[in-house]
């Protein structure tokens, strides 16, 4: 028997969600579209993720944030933890720059480090 389940995110402002998803060379879809998962069920999303050979993953807006949905039993080729893992960094990333940048600061530059993002920034006056 298969399953949707829904994980949820820390992920708020879906601007910053695509953000992410294009710097990990993921292509989305964006609109009231569906997933589909075993025996023809469905699941709306406001993001899906096409993915080849295996049931597609999405995105859709809860009350505290996005949830990640699919139905996992078949999704082939792509592991949610290191998927989530590498979505949050990569969205922490255009938050963090995107609220120092209100504050005022520049970024000067931006280390990568053993998978870790450095960011040195400095205040504009």
């Amino acid at each position: 028997m298969s399953h949707f389940s829904r994980i949820q995110t820390e992920l708020m402002e879906k601007e910053y969600l695509l953000l992410a998803l294009k710097d990990l060379g993921i292509e989305y879809q964006e609109g009231e579209l569906t997933i589909q998962g075993f025996a023809g069920t469905t699941m709306p999303v406001e993001i899906r993720i096409p993915l080849k050979f295996s049931f597609d993953i999405g995105f859709r807006k809860g009350n505290n944030g996005y949830e990640l949905v699919a139905d996992w039993y078949g999704v082939r080729g792509l592991n949610r933890y290191q998927f989530l893992k590498k979505l949050k960094q990569r969205y922490a990333y255009h938050v963090t720059r995107a609220k120092l940048e209100k504050q005022g600061f520049a970024l000067v530059e931006e280390v990568k480090e053993t998978g870790q993002i450095r960011l040195l920034l400095r205040r504009m006056q």
